[in-house]
């Protein structure tokens, strides 16, 4: 089993966090037509989505802090 530097391991939790994000973009775009109701729902969606894919990220920078 190959092992992976502390920097190969953040820049990989740092390419997942930025394509969900850029997914979470692109899926808002597609949706960006809705009514006010369905708007402040998508809006509470987005915020949700943002804050999942936020811990996840500390997370697993907790799990591989930096070494200073």
């Amino acid at each position: 089993m190959p092992t992976h530097s502390r920097e190969s391991i953040h820049q990989s939790i740092a390419d997942r966090l930025l394509t969900s994000l850029e997914d979470l973009v692109h899926r808002h775009r597609a949706l960006a037509g809705a009514d006010a109701r369905q708007a402040a729902l998508h809006a509470e969606l987005i915020a949700a989505e943002v804050a999942h894919e936020l811990a996840v990220a500390r997370s697993a920078l907790q799990r591989h802090p930096r070494l200073h």
